[in-house]
């Protein structure tokens, strides 16, 4: 357990939130307004000590529940709404948010239209980019028109990122799809490295164009995907709790976080999923110190590094990072360090 002062000091950083899905992060108010006997009590899979025996039961209970709620622009609003309240109690100034492009032909919803009921959803105070998430099959003959139009029309999308099993092969659509979205100007990522293998990090870097990989765990295992992740300075935006209900890891000491933040690799931290994992962001900093070994300092470099990356002006990254420089020397110098 960590201490009163340690909690508040990840209280009172400033932070962002980088890896997000919103299908993932339903808040689960909703279900318990759908159904208040149903969802009165806690989920099993909600609970601190749960642990997903594999992806396929994660993905199939996240989608299950998902489709409870979502079935509208109006849905992905008031979802957004909620989710971004919980962000701001959290100090939270900055996310990155991605939908499941599969919504698109399972709702037969315009794309558009859910990115734009998220936008109109973003509160005062709080900077939000939207993503759509693309499965490694999912350029069929339905999404194919719309995930190009995409690239083009749509107003308030900020970036693509690749989803979904890294045991299905990379079809062949996907690197010049890649390729046309740096085009026009789209940030850039991808999950890789978390179930599959790092060499999936290097193909997302070294073809697809990306710098910005999802979790990316795997990497610790290769010592060549290592020294270039390192190289061309990509990001890796990691959520230890995810991780490790989802068994990525074994065990908390097998978790490479505080390594390659002592490698000088650049990482950030999310909840990924927070409706499935029962997690907050808050919690995510206390795991860093408590399971990982994380220093105050190590926080403070995981908060800057998510400004860093941000898409926002460089005057608002210096200053969110200078608050976090004072907050650090303020906590070290009344506490004696």
């Amino acid at each position: 357990m960590i201490c009163l002062e340690k909690k508040k000091f990840i209280e009172s950083l400033p932070k962002t939130e980088t890896h997000l899905h919103i299908e993932g992060a339903l808040p689960w108010e909703m279900l318990l307004e759908k159904d208040s006997k149903r969802f009165g009590l806690q989920s099993e899979f909600r609970k601190k000590q749960f642990r997903y025996e594999s992806f396929e039961q994660f993905e199939s209970t996240l989608i299950e529940h998902a489709l409870l709620i979502f079935d509208s622009p109006e849905s992905y609003h008031e979802a957004s709404k909620l989710i971004f309240e919980k962000h701001l109690d959290q100090n939270v100034r900055y996310v990155e948010i991605s939908f499941h492009a599969g919504m698109i032909e399972i709702l037969k919803i315009p794309g558009e239209e859910i990115v734009e009921a998220i936008h109109s959803a973003i509160p005062h105070g709080l900077k939000v980019k939207i993503f759509i998430g693309i499965s490694r099959n999912a350029y069929n003959s339905y999404l194919s028109p719309q995930l190009e139009k995409a690239l083009v029309d749509w107003d308030y999308l900020a970036g693509i990122d690749l989803h979904g099993l890294e045991s299905l092969p990379l079809e062949d659509w996907t690197v010049p799809f890649w390729n046309r979205a740096a085009e026009n100007g789209k940030i850039l990522k991808a999950h890789a490295g978390e179930f599959g293998p790092a060499e999936n990090i290097s193909h997302a870097i070294d073809y697809m164009g990306v710098r910005r990989i999802q979790h990316g765990v795997r990497a610790i295992e290769n010592e060549e995907v290592l020294k270039h992740v390192i190289k061309l300075g990509v990001v890796l935006d990691m959520c230890p709790i995810s991780n490790y209900k989802l068994k990525v890891v074994n065990d908390w000491a097998s978790h490479p976080l505080k390594t390659f933040l002592d490698m000088g690799i650049s990482c950030t931290i999310s909840t990924d999923d927070p409706f499935s994992f029962g997690n907050s962001l808050t919690e995510e900093y206390e795991t860093c110190i408590d399971k990982l070994g994380c220093s105050l300092a190590d926080l403070a470099t995981l908060a800057k590094n998510g400004f860093e990356v941000a898409d926002i002006e460089l005057g608002e990254k210096k200053s969110h990072q200078k608050e976090i420089n004072d907050l650090l020397v303020e906590f070290l110098s009344s506490n004696g360090k």
